[in-house]
Parts: structure tokens; C-alpha cells; sequence
């Protein structure tokens, strides 16, 4: 049975309203909660990125749903060591409802610490290094690693929870796909592709979760949704590597001005049409996902709730 999810947006609104929002979410009826982890938004209008960990801590007190970041980079702006003691204890907060969603990183967020940006084919191989690291520290063992990447001496934690943490892996692209197939516990991707989906079971995956998101804008004027979220979420549609490779807010924003609206109203799910999101959440369950998570974008948070609760959930949740 697919599991249907709210992601809560990190670039686009701050922690009172992340926590308040989660709350919506769980009396509408969404059952886990996904949740972006950036240093900086992708432009100025969205205007946003708290600091996720501390989020969560919030989000632990404030709703009794699951948790996952998506995605976390372990690999430059933040050791692995430290990233699994973040994830550790979100994990003992939430009572072992915690998942780490992790990938290989945006410039946008990690070339911050004033090191090169490494090539995917480096980023690939750090991360599959930070990701056993990680692990072996879930133990709660102390750990000592001389790796290609990374170095770590005497380190143990010590607040843990009583299973390891799951750690899931982003995967776009066929390199990524094996490293998540052979490594991850589950696959993390956003479009609703039957073949990935089909690889990642193939390549090892087998009976691990596959989870998909992607954003809407609910509104009773559909014009006026299309522009919300061509001004607020152009970036989406722009082609290839830019989205890892660009480095500032500003580099997308120029960028960003090359997506018409009408770019955006192909793409995302706007206005009030219920058969236009059913479909949209269908077709990540026809597509095998189990786990699917969707975003409001803009201001009209409870009137998206509102129109999921009664009009879009109950179509595709399972009595």
C-alpha cells in the first residue's frame, strides 16, 4: 500500500512555519513527513533555509508522523560523523521514526566551505564513503577510519537509537541508480519513472523502498497559481546539471529567466482541477513508487490541506 507524504520546504518557508504546516499535514490526513536540508535557497524569492536539525527537533514535539530529510549531503559542508550524530539523535527523538535521505550535493549549498566542487564521478564515491561511515557509527561503537576522504579518530556516539538509522539514497542518473541499488536502504527519486524504478529492483534493490516527490500549487484561480509557482519555482525546470553545479542563488535566478510560465503550467500540477492531482499522485503509484510526498508551493497552505483532505486523499488512500 503506497504511503502518501507531505514535503515540507526548507528554501521557501522558515521553522515556525515548517512545524505549523506539519501539523496541518497530519490532521489532513498525510501519514510521514519529508523535509529539505539546504544552506541556501535556490533565489531570493523564496527566502529561506533554517537549519534542518534543528527543525526536526521541533517537528519530533509538535506531530507523531515519521520523518526524513531529503536530502541531506553528507560529504562537504557537513563530515559524515557529524551528519550521523544528527541523524541519530533526530532518530531517538522521533522514537526510531527517522530516516536519513542523503545524496551527492548542490554546489548551491556545500562549495560554501571555499573547496573545488568535486565531479559527480568524486561526489559518487564520497558519498558512498560517508554513507558506511555513517553506519559503522550507528553502532555506537567507537571508530577510527583512514579513507580516501575522510579521516575519523576514537569517535563514538553515544545517543543512539535502538536500530540503525535507514539511510535511502538520491538517484538520478544510471551511476547513482547502481550506487543506491548496491548500498542504500531505500531509493530516493522525484520523477515517476517505472523503468528506474524497475533498475533500482534489479540492481539490488529488490523489497527497499522507492520514494518520489515533487510540488503543486493549489488555488482557485489557476492563472494565478502558474504564476506563483513560475516566480517562485522556476528553477524545477531547468535542464540537466545546472541544478548541482551552479553555485549561488543569484546564478540561478539569471538562469531562471530562460523558464516561461508556460514551461511551468506543463510541468506542475496548478489550480483547483482534483482529477489534475490525482493523476499526478497516481502516476507514481502506477509507476511502483511506495512512498510519494507533495509540496504547496506558495502562501496558501491551508487551503491546499483543506482541498487534500477532503477532495484528493480519499481517492487514493486505501480504506
Amino acid at each position: 500500500m503506497t504511503e502518501f507524504g507531505y514535503f515540507l520546504s526548507c528554501e521557501e518557508f522558515g521553522p515556525v512555519e515548517l512545524v505549523e504546516q506539519a501539523r496541518m499535514a497530519e490532521q489532513a490526513g498525510f501519514q510521514s513527513l519529508w523535509i529539505s536540508d539546504h544552506f541556501h535557497p535556490w533565489n531570493g524569492e523564496q527566502g529561506q533555509s533554517p537549519f534542518v536539525w534543528s527543525v526536526i527537533g521541533a517537528l519530533s514535539e509538535a506531530v507523531s508522523l515519521p520523518v526524513q530529510t531529503a536530502v541531506t549531503c553528507p560529504t562537504v559542508r557537513m563530515h559524515p560523523a557529524i551528519v550521523a550524530q544528527a541523524a541519530a539523535t533526530a532518530a531517538v527523538q522521533l522514537g526510531g521514526r527517522f530516516r536519513l535521505g542523503v545524496g551527492s550535493g548542490e554546489a548551491l549549498n556545500e562549495h560554501i566551505m571555499g573547496g573545488p566542487w568535486p565531479s559527480a564521478r568524486v561526489r559518487l564515491d564520497m558519498l558512498e564513503e560517508a554513507v558506511q561511515l555513517i553506519r559503522n557509527l550507528f553502532d555506537g561503537n567507537e571508530v577510527s577510519h583512514d579513507g580516501r576522504h575522510y579521516k575519523l579518530e576514537n569517535a563514538r556516539l553515544y545517543t543512539v537509537p535502538d536500530e540503525p538509522v535507514p539511510i535511502d539514497i538520491s538517484a538520478f542518473g544510471p551511476k547513482a541508480m547502481s550506487l543506491a541499488s548496491r548500498v542504500g536502504d531505500g531509493l530516493i527519486t522525484m520523477t515517476p519513472d517505472e523503468g528506474a524504478v524497475t533498475r533500482f529492483r534489479k540492481g539490488g534493490g529488490r523489497a527497499k523502498p522507492v520514494s518520489g516527490g515533487y510540488k503543486v500549487c493549489y488555488g482557485p484561480d489557476r492563472a494565478a497559481a502558474v504564476d506563483t509557482a513560475h516566480r517562485l519555482w522556476a528553477n524545477e525546470q531547468l535542464p540537466g546539471e545546472m541544478g548541482q553545479i551552479l553555485s549561488t542563488p543569484r546564478h540561478f535566478e539569471q538562469v531562471s529567466q530562460l523558464v516561461t510560465k508556460e514551461m511551468v503550467a506543463d510541468k506542475v500540477v496548478c489550480g483547483d482541477d482534483v482529477d489534475a492531482h490525482v493523476g499526478r499522485l497516481r502516476a507514481y503509484t502506477d509507476a511502483g513508487f511506495d512512498r510519494v510526498f507533495v509540496n504547496q508551493i506558495g502562501p496558501d497552505q491551508r487551503g491546499f490541506f483543506d482541498f487534500y483532505r477532503t477532495k484528493v486523499l480519499p481517492q487514493v488512500q486505501e480504506p
